[in-house]
C-alpha cells in the first residue's frame, strides 16, 4: 500500500466522483423542480465511523451538517445490507424539516465499510403553511418531524412509515418521487464504492480514505499556521425574527493559536420566538465552509478539515437553539449571517483573502395552494440570488447564489409549466452593489404573478441593514419585498396579512401614501412594502416583487 501524493490525488478524485455521480442520479430522477432544476440537494460518502470522506460540489449548508445526521443514525441503529435510514429532525443532525436526509449503509462481504448519504430540500413536508417555511414559533408548526428511522430494512420497504410520511404532506406524489430519487442516488454511491473495493481491495481503500482525512487536516493546520496568532472579534445583526421587533446579534471571537483555532459565539443573542434559530449542525457547517474556502487549494473536502477547529456555540442561543425552538429560517438565513461574522473576523487576520459581505440572505419565497388547472395542491419554493461581495482584487459577481447556498434559479419555462405562476420580471438590480475600489455585485429583481388563490411566505433578511463593505468599501443596498394587488384590489381590501405576530387586516388604498401601524407603507398604486419575514394570502392577479441586496464594496473609492 502507498500514500504517495499521486495515489492520494487519484483516490481523492475517485471518491469525489462517486459523490458527484450520486448528485447526477438525484437530479435526473428527481420529480420536483426544486430538485431537478434548482438542484437543492447534496450527496456525500462516509466511512464506517461516520466521517465524511468525500462530498459533491453541492450545498455548503447541507454538507457540513450531514456528518451529524450519519452519527445520529449510527448511534440509533445496527445495520444490515439493504437498510436505509431516513431523518430530518434538526435536533438529531438535521438542519430544518424540509431537508430530508437518506443514509444507506454500504457492505462488502457482510462487513460495514461506509455510508452513502443524500440530503434534499423537499418543497413541502406539512406544517402550518404551504412550503413548510412558516412564520412559526415552535418546531411542530413547521412540518412532520422524522427522527432516525429505517425506511428500508433488509431490502424491504417499511410501508407504514412510507404512508405515514406521505399522509402528512401537501404534495405526496412529488415527495414520493423525490424520495425515490434519493434512494436511487444512494444505491449508485453504494455500488460505486463496492466497485472501488473490488478493484483495489478493501484494505487499500480504507487506508487511502484515512490518509485523505489526515491530508485535509494537515492542509487546514497549514492555513491556520500562516494566520497571525491573535483574537479577532466581529458581530453583525439579523433584522429580526418576524415575530418580535428588534434586531438580533450574532457575535464571534476567533482565537488563532499556532495551528489550531477556537471559534466562540459567546455574546450571540438568546434563541428567539421566531423561526431563525439555528441548531449546532448549521453553525458547524458554516464554520467548516469558511475555513475550507480560506484554504483556497484543491484539497479533499472531508471531515479532516474540522479537526483543528474548536467550536463553542452556547446552548440556548441563536446559533445553538434548544428543542422545540422553531428553526425553518435558521438553516437559510442565520447560516448566512454566521458566515458573514466569521468572514468579518477573519478579514482582520487575512485581509488579502477575505471578500466583503455578500447579500447575506437566501430570500426564501414559498407560494402554495390549490392548482385549479391541474386539480391538485401545489407548493413552490425558491431561494433568490443576489450580489456577491467585492474581493480584494476584483468586483463582486452580479445575480449569484453565494456562501451557504449553491443552487440555481428555477427557469421561467419550468416554473410556469409546473405551477400556476407567471414570471412578470426577472432582471439584475442595477446599482445595488456597494461602492468601492472594487464594487459589490448587484442583486436581482424577480416579480411573480400568482394565477390562483394562494398563501405566500417570505423569509428574508438584510432589509434593514445592508451587507458590510471592507477596507473602506461601502455597504450594499438593502433588499425589498413588495406586494402588488391586482386591479380588483384597488379599493380597500379585506385580505389578512401576517406581519410578525400581527394578524390584523391590511387595508389596500389606491389613492393614498400612508404608513401602517407596523411601519410598512402603502404606495400610490396600491402596492405594499412588506417586512422581511411575512406570510399573507393572495388572489389571482396579485404580484410578489423581490429585490435582493447587493454585495458590499471593497476598498475606499478614490476621490
Amino acid at each position: 500500500m502507498s500514500t504517495d501524493p499521486i495515489r492520494l490525488e487519484v483516490f481523492k478524485h475517485l471518491f469525489a466522483s462517486i459523490a458527484d455521480e450520486m448528485g447526477v442520479v438525484l437530479r435526473r430522477t428527481g420529480y420536483s423542480p426544486n430538485i431537478k432544476e434548482r438542484r437543492d440537494y447534496s450527496c456525500a460518502l462516509f466511512d464506517s465511523e461516520g466521517q465524511m470522506i468525500a462530498q459533491g460540489a453541492h450545498m455548503p449548508v447541507h454538507l457540513g451538517a450531514m456528518p451529524m445526521s450519519v452519527q445520529a443514525a449510527i448511534e440509533t441503529f445496527s445495520f444490515a445490507p439493504g437498510d436505509a435510514v431516513l431523518l430530518n429532525d434538526p435536533y438529531c443532525g438535521g438542519t430544518h424539516l424540509p431537508d430530508i436526509t437518506l443514509i444507506t449503509p454500504i457492505f462488502v462481504e457482510k462487513q460495514l465499510i461506509g455510508f452513502s448519504a443524500s440530503r434534499a430540500h423537499h418543497a413541502d413536508v406539512g406544517g402550518m403553511s404551504p412550503g413548510s417555511m412558516p412564520l412559526s414559533t415552535e418546531l411542530y408548526q413547521e412540518g412532520i418531524v422524522i427522527p432516525p428511522i429505517k425506511l428500508i430494512e433488509g431490502g424491504v420497504m417499511n410501508e407504514a412509515v412510507w404512508q405515514l410520511l406521505l399522509a402528512n404532506v401537501r404534495t405526496p406524489e412529488e415527495r414520493a418521487g423525490d424520495l425515490r430519487a434519493q434512494l436511487a442516488a444512494n444505491r449508485k454511491g453504494e455500488r460505486r464504492l463496492q466497485d472501488l473495493v473490488e478493484r483495489y481491495g478493501l484494505a487499500e481503500v480504507q487506508y487511502i480514505a484515512a490518509g485523505l482525512l489526515d491530508y485535509a487536516e494537515r492542509m487546514t493546520r497549514n492555513l491556520i499556521e500562516h494566520l497571525p496568532d491573535g483574537v479577532y472579534c466581529f458581530q453583525d445583526v439579523m433584522d429580526g425574527d418576524g415575530i418580535d421587533s428588534g434586531p438580533l446579534t450574532i457575535a464571534v471571537t476567533v482565537t488563532v493559536q499556532g495551528d489550531a483555532v477556537t471559534v466562540d459565539f459567546t455574546g450571540t443573542s438568546p434563541q428567539c420566538r421566531g423561526s431563525i434559530n439555528a441548531v449546532e449542525a448549521i453553525t458547524l457547517s458554516a464554520t467548516y465552509y469558511v475555513f475550507r474556502c480560506l484554504i483556497g487549494l484543491d484539497i479533499p473536502s472531508n471531515s479532516g478539515c474540522l479537526r483543528p477547529l474548536t467550536l463553542i456555540a452556547p446552548a440556548g442561543s441563536l446559533v445553538n437553539a434548544r428543542k422545540p425552538a422553531a428553526v425553518a429560517g435558521g438553516n437559510v438565513e442565520t447560516s448566512q449571517r454566521i458566515t458573514d461574522v466569521l468572514l468579518g473576523a477573519l478579514a482582520q487576520a487575512a485581509p488579502a483573502k477575505v471578500p466583503a459581505a455578500s447579500q447575506g440572505t437566501m430570500n426564501n419565497l414559498t407560494i402554495g395552494g390549490w392548482d385549479p388547472e391541474r386539480e391538485r395542491p401545489f407548493a413552490y419554493y425558491e431561494t433568490i440570488a443576489g450580489g456577491m461581495g467585492a474581493r480584494p482584487t476584483k468586483a463582486g459577481a452580479d445575480a449569484i447564489h453565494t456562501h451557504m447556498t449553491n443552487t440555481l434559479n428555477t427557469p421561467t419555462e419550468a416554473l410556469e409549466y409546473a405551477y400556476p405562476l407567471r414570471m412578470r420580471r426577472y432582471a439584475i438590480r442595477r446599482q445595488s452593489g456597494g461602492a468601492g475600489r472594487y464594487g459589490g455585485g448587484d442583486g436581482v429583481v424577480r416579480e411573480l404573478e400568482v394565477l390562483t388563490r394562494a398563501q405566500v411566505t417570505i423569509l428574508s433578511d438584510r432589509r434593514q441593514q445592508g451587507p458590510y463593505g471592507l477596507a473602506g468599501g461601502e455597504a450594499g443596498e438593502v433588499g425589498r419585498n413588495v406586494l402588488v394587488r391586482g386591479e380588483r384590489k384597488s379599493q380597500v381590501g379585506d385580505q389578512r396579512s401576517e406581519v410578525g405576530d400581527q394578524r390584523a387586516a391590511v387595508g389596500m388604498k389606491s389613492d393614498l401614501d400612508t404608513t401602517q401601524a407596523d411601519g410598512h407603507r402603502l404606495t400610490a398604486n396600491g402596492s405594499q412594502l412588506l417586512p422581511g419575514k411575512v406570510s399573507f394570502a393572495v388572489e389571482a392577479g396579485d404580484r410578489v416583487l423581490i429585490e435582493t441586496p447587493g454585495g458590499g464594496g471593497w476598498g475606499a473609492v478614490a476621490r
